[in-house]
This record gives C-alpha cells, sequence and structure tokens, in this order.
C-alpha cells in the first residue's frame, strides 16, 4: 500500500463536507444566541431607517424655515429643528446613510485586502511573510489617531479620502486574524491532498484555506465597522471629514455642539443613533464570536 490513496480519498470528504457542517453548526449556535438577535435588531432598524427614513416626511435634506428654528419634537417635525429650522430626523437619517456606508465599505474593504495579504503571508511564508508582517507591526506601532488626524489632513475630507484612509489603517486586524487561521491549517491533509493534486497555489488559498480563515475575518468585519463609524464620528467632529452641506453623525454633533445648552436634544440626538449602531456591530461580533469559537463548539 502506498500513502497517497489514504491521502487523497479523505481530502474530498474534508474540503466538502466538513465546512457544510461546521457552518450548520455555527448557525445553529448563532440563532441560540439571544445577543445576536438584539444586535441584529438594531442593525436592521438603523439600516431600514436610513434607507426609507427620509421618505417619510415631507421636508427635504437643507430645507430652511427660520420660523421653525430649535423646537422640540412634535407630530410635524419627529426629533425638532436645529439652528436653521431643519427638520432634525431628515438630517440624522441622510447622516446615517454617510456613516454606515463609511462602516461597511470599510469592513468589507479590510476584510478583503487584510484577508488575501494575510493568507498569502501565511501559505508562502519566507521573506514574504516576513516582509508583510513588519509591515503590520510598523503601521501598528505608530499611534492610530495621530495617524489618522494627520493623513486625514494631508488627504483632505471627502467620504472617499475617508474610506481610503480608514481602510489603510485597518486591514492590519484581518492580515493577523487570517494568517493565523492559515498557520494552524496549513499542514493539514485536505491542504496536503490538494497539493498532492496538482493544484495551484492560488487554488489552495482561495478554495482550500481563505474557507476556512471566514470565521475570523467575519468577527473582524463586525469590529472594523464600528471602528470605522466611530473614527468617521471623529474626523467629522473635528472638522477633518466629512464636510457640510453633506450630513453626517460626526458633523451633526459639530453643528449642534455650540447650541447645547439652549438645544441639548440636538446633540443627544445624534449621540444616541451612534451609540446604537457601535452596539449593534459589537453585539453582533460578540454574538458571531461565540457561534465561531472552536473551543465551545457543539460536537
Amino acid at each position: 500500500m502506498t500513502s497517497e490513496t489514504p491521502l487523497a480519498i479523505p481530502s474530498n470528504s474534508i474540503a466538502n463536507a466538513q465546512p457544510a457542517g461546521y457552518w450548520l453548526v455555527v448557525w445553529r449556535r448563532f440563532k441560540r444566541h439571544r445577543v445576536a438577535y438584539v444586535g441584529f435588531f438594531f442593525f436592521l432598524t438603523l439600516l431600514l431607517g436610513v434607507i426609507v427614513g427620509p421618505y417619510l416626511v415631507s421636508f427635504e435634506l437643507d430645507q430652511i424655515s427660520l420660523s421653525e428654528r430649535m423646537q422640540m419634537p412634535s407630530a410635524r417635525h419627529w426629533l425638532g429643528t436645529d439652528e436653521l429650522g431643519r427638520d432634525t430626523w431628515v438630517r440624522i437619517m441622510h447622516g446615517g446613510r454617510v456613516s454606515l456606508t463609511v462602516g461597511l465599505a470599510v469592513a468589507l474593504s479590510t476584510v478583503l485586502i487584510g484577508g488575501l495579504v494575510g493568507i498569502l503571508a501565511g501559505y508562502v511564508g519566507g521573506a514574504l511573510d516576513n516582509a508583510l508582517m513588519r509591515l503590520v507591526d510598523t503601521i501598528y506601532t505608530i499611534p492610530r489617531i495621530v495617524l489618522l488626524l494627520v493623513l486625514s489632513k494631508l488627504a483632505g475630507p471627502g467620504l472617499l479620502n475617508i474610506i481610503i484612509i480608514l481602510v489603510a489603517l485597518e486591514w492590519t486586524n484581518a492580515a493577523r486574524l487570517a494568517r493565523s487561521a492559515v498557520l494552524s491549517f496549513r499542514e493539514q491533509e485536505f491542504v496536503l491532498a490538494a497539493q498532492c493534486l496538482g493544484a495551484s497555489r492560488w487554488r489552495v488559498m482561495l478554495r482550500h484555506l481563505l474557507p476556512n480563515a471566514l470565521g475570523p475575518l467575519i468577527v473582524s468585519a463586525t469590529l472594523d465597522a464600528g471602528a470605522a463609524i466611530r473614527a468617521e464620528t471623529t474626523l467629522s467632529f473635528l472638522g477633518l471629514g466629512i464636510q457640510p452641506p453633506t450630513p453626517s453623525w460626526g458633523n451633526l454633533l459639530t453643528n449642534a455642539a455650540t447650541n447645547i445648552f439652549i438645544a441639548p436634544l440636538q446633540v443627544f440626538l445624534p449621540g444616541l443613533f451612534i451609540f446604537f449602531a457601535l452596539m449593534s456591530f459589537n453585539l453582533l461580533g460578540d454574538a458571531l464570536r461565540d457561534a465561531l469559537d472552536p473551543k465551545t463548539m457543539d460536537q
């Protein structure tokens, strides 16, 4: 008997049958996690709100009415009005579109870029692995807030610039997680079987290693989304992010801060939506982390 036969036969069952059972167990565990329902409810509510919310009222984004300045919530203006009489509900919903776009775009981009870099570094190894990991370490050594402020000042304000800067800073987390996952799977039988059958490096990485690294990458994406919203809010509040007249939750806080003693509700409301957004992503991340944890996986 040779060793090639028993090596090739289990590879198909491992590569095809095991992932399906794994993700089924993950889904069952995720559904039983009460925190997941809370996080998903808030996320879905915010997402639906920013999409359809502005169309539920008859006010335009920059519709000024000086006779209705600083009004409290009413049947006409659900969340009141700002210093120019603009409808707060409409502006918060439009601002949510910008902030959530930043969060989701950064999360998807960091998982894509960081995941591919981590898988490439972990599988190829050697000088490439050392070079990529030293780059990751270099980015980590620089204080994040300082680098964020400097890059934002150099690139200038704007939605696309903010997304690019945040992706450039956040992809390192996904790269580390992907590399760690690849190192734990690189020498297992299904990878060796694929190599014996003549699979190319890219096929092994994308077809066999990437699915096994998706768990930690998904968790990383939820946390990166919340971190991106928090960073965008900070930059916009400091005047380095999204600029008026385009609203975002950050610059809405900036505008309202000047009237905090006259209309404190105008400061509280954007902050409340930021809180719900960050909480939803963190709760989803916690639920996914528990569902994907192999140490507590159902047998």
